[in-house]
Formats: C-alpha cells, structure tokens, sequence
C-alpha cells in the first residue's frame, strides 16, 4: 500500500530528566521507513535542558508541551492535542526499529476492526524479561497482565478518544504507592468498551529491561492490586494473581535463588497492599 494511504500516527512521550535517552528515541524516529507522524513531546523538566535536543532534530514534527510531574499527567497532556489516526506511547528511553511504524501502520490498513495493538519490550540483545508471554492472542481481561506495554501499544484515535484520560493516580511520578500499570488500567477500560486489540510478540520495540529487585516487584505489585481492585476482578482471578508470586517464591527457593524470590515475595505482598489500600481510597474519595 502507498505509504500515502497508510494511518498516521501522533507519538506521545512524557519525560523528565532523561536527555541522551530522548535524543536516542528521536534519532530512531528519524529512520522510520513510515514518515507518516507528529510527536508530542511533554517536558516535566524545571528547566529548559531539552530545547538543544528538539531543536537537533528540526526533520521531524516535533510540539513542545509543559505538564506537572508524573507521567499520566504528561500522557494526558499529550492527548489533548493528537489529532492523526493512531496513537502511541513510546517511553523517553526507548527506541523504535526502522521499520516498525510501516508494520503497525500496515497491520491497521490491513484490518479496519482492529482497535488497537500492543507488542513487547525487548533489551538490546533482543531478549524481553521472561514473564512476558509470547504466544499471540486478542487482549481480554484474564490475559493482558503479561502482554501489555505502553512503550508498544497502538491505539486507534477514535478509541482514545472513547476511553478518555490516564488514570493520573496511576504511573510514575504520581505521588501513589501503586506507580505503574497505567497502561494496564487503560486497555482495561478500552476492553470493557469492546475494543478489539491484538497482541502481537513480533513486534517489539528495544527497551531497558528493568533489574529484578524488590522495591520494583512491591511498586508493581501494588500497582497490580490497585487495577484488580479498581475493575472489580473477580476472587477467584485475585486468587489467581496472588498465587503466582507465591508460587515463584516456592520455585526460585527450590532453586537456591533467594534474590528472586525475595522479589516474588516483594511482588505478593505489594499486590496484597495495593487490593487493601485501593478500597480504602476509593472509600474516602
């Protein structure tokens, strides 16, 4: 298909503190074989380190936008003002292949039912964390928790539009216990509107892959607690949620790997809090 006739995409980036790591995204949107894009760019910076960086890359489409800490917040910001056929979320400190717009953009060509697409981050060997799921599937509620990653979701603007806002509760930088899995809360919210959103584990953007500590697995385990209580999972799927951590501590103890399961025991009792301070949240709000 003439890359005339393929979607246009706005690309919303929050970011703060980051500058090498943001000038590495951009120099990969200056490759992409898919030239169809606007990027908005969501300064959290208190200064301006920023403008030399933009102002390297005067090819591409760049708006320069200002919002509050956090990066809900920023992503919000950024919906406010996309106008082109998809949207996506690429992290400040990704990068994106040379091709992958021109695949995303053909994918939805191909298939106008489609809502969405989520792919997975990979690190720079090629390799993604183990607990992501590679078997391709259409998202549901029971089996998006290990094949979502805002980095790699594509949206449909119409569903964006449908959906609405980030939850800023959620998120780093939102001053709450439960700092991730916004992206999570949303594809909730756009699956309980009947989205149609693929997985894909072929496609894939390159990310830092996080290190396994514990202070990462109770931030996203809280984070985890937070949407199941939030989307009012059922007890037997927080059962389940609650169950594979406990059994990682079990199968990484029967390994002799004690720091994995330190951070699968950060992860169940993350998830544990996150479930119990959600409802008292909501009860106060």
């Amino acid at each position: 298909m003439p890359a005339e006739e393929l979607p246009s995409f706005d690309l919303a980036v929050a970011t703060v503190g980051r500058v090498e790591e943001l000038d590495g995204l951009l120099d990969s949107l200056e490759r992409q074989t898919h030239g169809r894009f606007a990027i908005q760019v969501v300064d959290q910076n208190e200064d301006d380190r920023l403008r030399p960086v933009l102002a390297a890359h005067p090819e591409l489409d760049i708006a320069h936008l200002r919002s509050p800490p956090g990066l809900s917040r920023g992503r919000n910001e950024a919906l406010a003002h996309v106008s082109r056929d998809l949207v996506a979320f690429p992290d400040d400190d990704c990068v994106y292949p040379d091709d992958l717009l021109e695949h995303v953009a053909e994918r939805f060509a191909a298939d106008p039912t489609l809502d969405g697409l989520a792919g997975r981050v990979v690190g720079d060997d090629g390799a993604s964390a183990a607990t992501w799921n590679l078997e391709p599937a259409l998202l549901e509620r029971d089996n998006l928790w290990n094949r979502v990653n805002s980095a790699a979701l594509f949206l449909r603007r119409e569903l964006v539009e449908r959906v609405g806002g980030f939850d800023e509760r959620l998120g780093l930088g939102s001053g709450e216990p439960w700092s991730s899995a916004e992206e999570i809360d949303y594809v909730v919210r756009a699956l309980d509107q009947d989205a149609r959103i693929a997985y894909d584990p072929e496609l894939a953007v390159v990310h830092p892959v996080a290190v396994l500590d514990a202070v990462l697995g109770h931030r996203d385990g809280a984070s985890v607690g937070y949407v199941l209580r939030k989307h009012r999972y059922s007890a037997r799927t927080v059962a389940r949620m609650l169950a594979r951590p406990l059994g990682g501590i079990v199968l990484s103890l029967a390994r002799g790997d004690g720091a994995r399961a330190r951070f699968h025991a950060a992860t169940l009792r993350g998830r544990a809090h996150g479930y119990r301070r959600a409802r008292s949240a909501k009860s106060s709000a």
